[in-house]
């Protein structure tokens, strides 16, 4: 595990959490500069992601580790924690398991599928094959930046960025992750006391993950942004600017 600090070493403290086959470095590049000038960022890179040789385990082992991280340099609490896609899980289940406190945890327009062992098992081996041979081959390479770059908007530059993720990283890594991300289950109606839980709702993703923030959590504060998956994190100012602005103002919430 990978745990680089950095940004304004005396402001409120913000993990960051990466998405599915992703690094912070990727994930957050485009916004990680801008996140540093106002706070102290615990930039965390899993197993399997962060130039080891180690292959990525499970959801909860991982989250232990992290557990162990912000016991033993920050007493147990946090100001706050964003995860991208697949790093809102590691928020959840930070909130849920009650061993270290966030004052704040932020949900960056995830899906939060969860299924059983047989479900889990087919649906990996169907995606995780598509999502590590696509780069294969430069005809496939390019068409498939291509529809990257139109779907989300992306530069050719952020695009190869990300699509490098699926070519760097251990396949093992990548299905383990995929896999035991189904498995890990967040309970309904969950809150926690001092604790506030924010969603960034991609609007263009569907209704019913608004209505699956809803059932996780009591109360949640979510705001709705007109764009794709995780598009503030591609580049583009239009998308980035108000939810940047939105962390601001959540950050600042008293709990």
């Amino acid at each position: 595990m990978q745990f680089d600090e950095m940004g304004v070493m005396t402001g409120k403290t913000l993990m960051l959490l990466p998405g599915t086959a992703c690094d912070y470095q990727t994930n957050f590049a485009s916004v990680l500069d801008q996140l540093g000038e106002k706070y102290h960022l615990i930039c965390v890179n899993y197993d399997g992601f962060d130039g080891s040789d180690l292959i990525f385990p499970d959801m909860i082992t991982v989250t232990e580790k992290i557990e162990c991280y912000i016991t033993e340099h920050f007493g147990g609490s946090i100001d706050g924690a964003i995860g991208s896609s697949l790093g809102s899980s590691f928020v959840g289940q930070l909130i849920q398991r009650k061993n270290v406190h966030l004052d704040h945890g932020i949900f960056g327009s995830p899906d939060l599928d969860q299924c059983g062992k047989f479900p889990a098992w087919l649906q990996s081996k169907l995606v995780v094959p598509l999502l590590t041979s696509f780069t294969k081959g430069e005809k496939k390479k390019a068409k498939t930046r291509e529809k990257i770059k139109s779907f989300f908007e992306m530069s050719d530059e952020t695009a190869d960025r990300f699509m490098s993720c699926f070519e760097k990283f251990s396949p093992e890594s990548i299905k383990n992750e995929y896999y035991t991300d189904l498995l890990t289950w967040l309970d309904d109606d969950i809150h926690v006391a001092h604790t506030k839980v924010y969603f960034i709702y991609a609007t263009k993703m569907g209704e019913k993950y608004l209505k699956r923030y809803q059932k996780y959590f009591r109360d949640p504060e979510i705001r709705a942004f007109d764009m794709q998956h995780e598009q503030w994190l591609f580049g583009e100012e239009r998308y980035a600017v108000p939810v940047l602005k939105a962390i601001d103002e959540w950050m600042e919430e008293p709990v």
